[in-house]
């Protein structure tokens, strides 16, 4: 790989790394996100009010001020007018009144004297006529009201905001009291609406400054809270890898030290417990390592009496007493049985051990698996599928145990004919042994390659000590293989061995499970004597 592909990758995983950390199931992004909603939610609240009140405080204070310039020039100018003014002198009167301080556009109605309706209008921001006044406006001003003692006056000054062309504008009438003209004014209110709009800016800028320092602030409480959190997550995948000795820097006296305390103390309980068991499974491993050496001894000589005694079993004489013949059968076949099993004790404590090595050699599959079925005098009962000239290179030996120990268990449970048959998938060899009985019951299946399995509990005892499909398991478990069982939909359960054409890979990276061990382990499950007896499957 070049230096340009290795730092290509690399900003690929930094990029990805980062996308993870900004995920939208992450806490850091929730309180991000948290902290931003809060912020916004109440700056826009502050905004919205500030705006509010500024803007009633604004248009009410210029209509205050608007409202009693126009209220106090009616009273004066359009007051002294006649009761029936002419033209001219509404229309004077009106510049009069629009010329004060507020310059707003005034509009007087009045009658002459020979009652016709005659106006008045002012020069201001536009033609100020009666049909830009509301309709409403115009008969609330119109109208007499009834005079009480809490209502003083027959009419009133009345005012309505109104909009025209985008431009808010102040309208407002009124009567004068006892007869004269009625008197209409426009005020534009376009400077406070600007004003209002500045200040809306103003306002809004200032979310959105207060926004990004919430988020700011955000991400600095993120950081300082979620740091422990993320220290925490690593020293767990580390434990997790099996790196016992992992321990977490506590620092301070808040609930994550406290975390990080019970965290150390978990750990460091698990290591003394791990190392407890550990040494218990070493103590229990060289047990039944030294009971299977021990017991070899003796039972090489007590082999040696029952061969004899099998001998005597088998000559013509009949030298041997009618009576003590079941009795000495028995012990031979149970001699047999119990070397077996010390045997099976022995290689599967050097799998548990790690001392178990492939010894490599260049195998053609249809002769190794001839010479397995000719060893045992199964050529009757097994009908095998293999072309010639399909060669890997595997550990001879241990092939052969596998092939005893699943040919053998077909036989055993499932009965003949037994068929083999092999193929090449890939880079992969496929031996599948398959039998034509009942089939292996669904509650058994997850189990048959468990060591002193049991299908039946009413049937403990058996001619197999339980091991052989357990160390079948562990032989192409180190070839870097597996072997899985299943029921054939014709009838019939099936063994499936797969095995790489090449294992030398595996003997040379040291990634088998046999370690660095001897290569003298002569095992015990080279015969066929327990082949097949793993998990009794009821046939």
């Amino acid at each position: 790989m070049t230096d340009r592909q290795e730092g290509f990758r690399g900003w690929a995983s930094d990029r990805r790394g980062a996308v993870s950390r900004l995920r939208f199931t992450s806490l850091r992004l929730r309180l991000v996100v948290v902290f931003g909603l809060v912020a916004l939610t109440a700056a826009v609240s502050a905004s919205g009010i500030a705006y509010w009140l500024n803007r009633e405080a604004v248009l009410t204070r210029t209509q205050d001020a608007v409202l009693r310039d126009f209220q106090q020039e009616m009273q004066n100018r359009a007051g002294a007018l006649p009761v029936h003014p002419t033209q001219d002198e509404l229309q004077r009167t009106a510049g009069q009144m629009a010329s004060s301080s507020q310059r707003f556009s005034v509009l007087l109605v009045g009658q002459d004297s020979n009652g016709k309706t005659v106006y008045g209008s002012s020069d201001g921001l536009s033609a100020f006529a009666l049909d830009d006044v509301p309709t409403s406006l115009r008969k609330a001003v119109d109208k007499q009201q009834k005079v009480t003692d809490s209502n003083k006056s027959a009419y009133h000054l009345y005012w309505q905001r109104v909009v025209d062309h985008g431009t808010p504008y102040l309208v407002a009438g009124t009567r004068l009291i006892g007869g004269g003209p009625t008197g209409y004014m426009m005020k534009s209110l376009e400077p406070e609406a600007k004003d209002l709009n500045s200040l809306a800016w103003s306002l809004g800028i200032a979310t959105g400054l207060a926004l990004i320092g919430s988020a700011l602030l955000a991400q600095a409480a993120a950081t300082t809270v979620l740091k422990p959190v993320h220290r925490l997550g690593v020293a767990a995948r580390r434990l997790g890898e099996g790196k016992l000795d992992t321990r977490l820097r506590v620092s301070g006296t808040d609930e994550l030290a406290d975390l990080s305390r019970t965290f150390n103390d978990a750990a460091e309980a698990l290591e003394k417990r791990v190392d407890d068991m550990s040494a218990r499974d070493d103590a229990s491993r060289r047990f039944v390592a030294d009971m299977s050496h021990e017991l070899r001894t003796p039972l090489t000589a007590i082999t040696a009496v029952t061969e004899i005694l099998e001998e005597e079993l088998e000559a013509e004489s009949g030298s041997m007493d009618p009576m003590i013949e079941p009795a000495v059968r028995l012990v031979v076949s149970e001699t047999r049985r119990l070397n077996d099993l010390v045997e099976n004790l022995m290689e599967v404590t050097r799998f548990d051990a790690g001392t178990a090595r492939l010894v490599l050699d260049d195998v053609d599959l249809a002769d190794q698996i001839t010479a397995c079925i000719d060893a045992r005098a199964w050529l009757d009962a097994v009908d095998l599928d293999a072309e010639r000239g399909i060669h890997a290179r595997l550990d001879p030996r241990r092939l052969d145990v596998i092939l005893a120990n699943l040919i053998g268990n077909a036989l055993k449970h499932g009965g003949s004919p037994v068929r083999v048959s092999v193929r090449i998938e890939g880079e992969e060899l496929v031996i599948a042994v398959r039998d034509h009985g009942p089939g292996i019951p669904e509650d058994v299946l997850p189990h048959v390659f468990d060591r002193f399995y049991k299908a039946s509990a009413s049937r403990p005892r058996s001619e197999g000590s339980g091991l052989g499909l357990s160390i079948a398991t562990e032989n192409a478990r180190i070839h870097g293989g597996s072997i899985t069982a299943a029921n054939s939909p014709e009838g019939g359960a099936v063994f499936t061995l797969r095995l790489p054409r090449d294992a030398s890979r595996l003997a040379e990276d040291g990634k088998d499970a046999g370690g660095a061990g001897g290569t003298g382990d002569t095992g015990a499950a080279a015969e066929a004597g327990d082949a097949g007896d793993a998990g009794e499957r009821g046939a």
